[in-house]
């Protein structure tokens, strides 16, 4: 491929617990039919990394080291190849278009076929879960260039859809819309309850808000993501911080709603506990959306609370390409009524990548940028 380097520059998971190394991972010579090739612009941080990079959670079991981390991403096509020179949508591109991309879903099993849920395809292939050793090689979005299975979905980038944004619609928007998608419709009566204030929790107010909702009521911290979260609309802002007690938070949202709890919660907050505290804060006859609990600690819990609330529990993971294509229209159309920009934060050099972390690990930013165009 003319004009294309052997190797690009990429930040690996080399030791589990360890500081990530930039190693010099293998671009691949042959790119399969319906595969893509791409440039990468931006990449921002998810806590998903930060807690795969320390040995928590996300990377399949046994996965072989070094593994390129980051899986929100956007990029400029370089080289496709066979096929159809669409988007999944189908929008034309060309050489230089961005696009966002998803996992690489089989489109053959019953999830896919059957039931029209892609994420939760059996056969799916997730990025940030291979080794840079093996083919093609470019498993990870914290890396120069980038590689789009071939049975990825994509989304071309609208032209007024920065690059930092765009990157953070391909995890914490997508998941979110997915997630309202599965929830249903939010009535104008509704109060709504979201914990959880990092990136995916402040999408969700932004939805909440543009669908209707009668209040937001937001529990998380610290303080400057919930003054984010006023901007973006929530009535009332609960500092974790502050009042540490949950049961003093939850005697706030009785006092809020009447005694009677959220008619909606929803849990991004990926705390185990906030689960627990989540189901109490319900109402009887609520919905309870739950999108954070990425995580294999056991919760205790009462059973008899579904069936004495007539309770609806609803689980949402990922997204389906549709989800992305929603996140990007959704960011381009209340552009001048959300002030987007106040989500991201400082933008790095893939050679600061441990820096990045480091301030995403200590909730000191929201959405950290790895900007490829510094390099």
């Amino acid at each position: 491929m003319s004009g294309i380097p052997a190797t690009s520059r990429a930040a690996a998971l080399v030791q589990p617990g360890r500081p990530l190394e930039i190693i010099n991972a293998r671009i691949p010579s042959v790119v399969e039919p319906s595969a893509l090739l791409v440039r990468m612009t931006a990449a921002t941080l998810c806590g998903m990394d930060v807690h795969v990079a320390h040995g928590a959670a996300g990377a399949a079991p046994g996965a072989a080291l070094p593994l390129i981390l980051g899986h929100e991403m956007v990029g400029q096509i370089v080289t496709f190849g066979d096929g159809p020179r669409t988007d999944s949508v189908g929008q034309p591109l060309t050489e230089g278009d961005r696009i966002i991309w998803t996992h690489g879903m089989c489109g053959r099993c019953h999830a896919c076929v059957i039931d029209q849920e892609p994420s939760l395809c059996e056969n799916r292939r997730r990025y940030m879960t291979e080794s840079a050793n093996s083919y093609p090689f470019l498993h990870g979005g914290f890396s120069e260039y980038g590689y789009v299975y071939p049975t990825a979905g994509r989304v071309r980038v609208p032209e007024d859809v920065p690059d930092a944004l765009a990157s953070a619609a391909a995890c914490s928007l997508r998941t979110v819309m997915h997630g309202f998608e599965r929830l249903g419709r939010i009535a104008a009566t509704d109060t709504v309850g979201v914990q959880g204030a990092g990136p995916v929790g402040l999408f969700a107010v932004a939805k909440a808000v543009t669908e209707g909702a009668g209040r937001v009521i937001v529990i998380g911290g610290p303080a400057d993501r919930l003054e984010v979260a006023k901007r973006w609309g929530a009535d009332v802002c609960i500092d974790i911080n502050d009042v540490t007690a949950g049961q003093e938070r939850l005697a706030l949202v009785g006092d809020l709603t009447r005694g009677h709890g959220a008619d909606v919660v929803l849990e991004m907050s990926g705390i185990p506990a906030a689960f627990s505290e989540g189901v109490d804060m319900l109402r009887a006859g609520g919905r309870y959306l739950i999108v954070g609990q990425a995580h294999e600690r056991t919760v205790p819990f009462n059973l008899s609370v579904i069936m004495h609330k007539q309770a609806t529990f609803i689980g949402s993971r990922s997204a389906g390409v549709d989800h992305y294509w929603k996140a990007l229209e959704f960011l381009r159309s209340h552009a001048d009524r959300f002030a987007w920009e106040d989500l991201v934060s400082r933008h790095y050099k893939l050679d600061e990548i441990n820096e990045a972390f480091e301030q995403m690990r200590s909730w000191s930013e929201i959405k950290p940028v790895i900007d490829f165009t510094q390099d």
